[in-house]
């Protein structure tokens, strides 16, 4: 069975905000705390310990209170370099990867996702969430930027982005991966809701208020 203590989150806030007019993500102001501790504090609920990946304002993550990681690869080179620095700093057989800019992820993301790896013997377990089709309709799709992986992966993730891999699904398809989805009666809609541009910052900030319209950019594909 896997514990809690098993298992280190890492929070991923080392994208370039090109979207958010390359301010950093993670610090931006949302309810009152900046974006990425929003996420750390609900991540701290769910592991045994906790890392930050962060390639600027160091010492204001670091403030945080969490151990602070900028990526072993040069040139932001995505989500996947977070989880190469993560895997590296991970003292358990375990790491979940969330990114900064989710702040409602569900409280349930660290057992549900453990629960598949164990029962499907998987080295990776990564949520689903619904979103539109596009076409008047929902389907549930991976979100491979919320990962749980075996620690003893970083071998193989090393050699793929040494070859020049960057793609997450690319890698992830190399092993036994569990798909969880989270569209159970009772899980929240929004709870992978993440905010690209201030403006969709600061909907989704007011769409956490009481009867407000929940509003937020739908699930993304692998980018934080």
């Amino acid at each position: 069975m896997i514990h809690i203590q098993d298992i280190t989150g890492l929070v991923l806030a080392g994208g370039k905000g090109a979207r958010m007019g390359g301010v950093d993500k993670g610090l931006q102001a949302f309810r009152g705390l900046p974006l990425a501790l929003h996420t750390l504090l609900r991540l701290q609920l769910q592991t045994g310990s906790v890392l930050i990946n962060a390639n600027r304002n160091l010492a204001a993550y670091e403030a945080f209170g969490a151990a602070v990681w900028p990526d072993v690869l040069a040139d932001y080179a995505g989500p996947l370099a977070g989880f190469l620095t993560g895997l590296e700093h991970c003292a358990t057989p375990w790491l979940l990867t969330v990114p900064c800019d989710t702040p409602f992820f569900p409280l349930t993301l660290a057992t549900r996702l453990a629960a598949a790896a164990e029962q499907q013997g998987a080295d990776i377990a990564m949520a689903a969430a619904p979103q539109d089709d596009g076409a008047g309709g929902v389907s549930v799709r991976p979100q491979p930027v919320f990962c749980l992986l075996r620690a003893d992966l970083l071998e193989s993730l090393a050699a793929f982005t040494q070859a020049g891999g960057r793609k997450i699904d690319a890698w992830t398809g190399r092993h036994a991966c569990a798909i969880v989805p989270f569209d159970e009666p009772g899980d929240d809609p929004q709870a992978f809701f993440n905010a690209n541009t201030l403006a969709e910052l600061h909907r989704l900030e007011r769409s956490a208020d009481p009867g407000s319209e929940p509003v937020g950019h739908p699930p993304r594909a692998d980018s934080p």
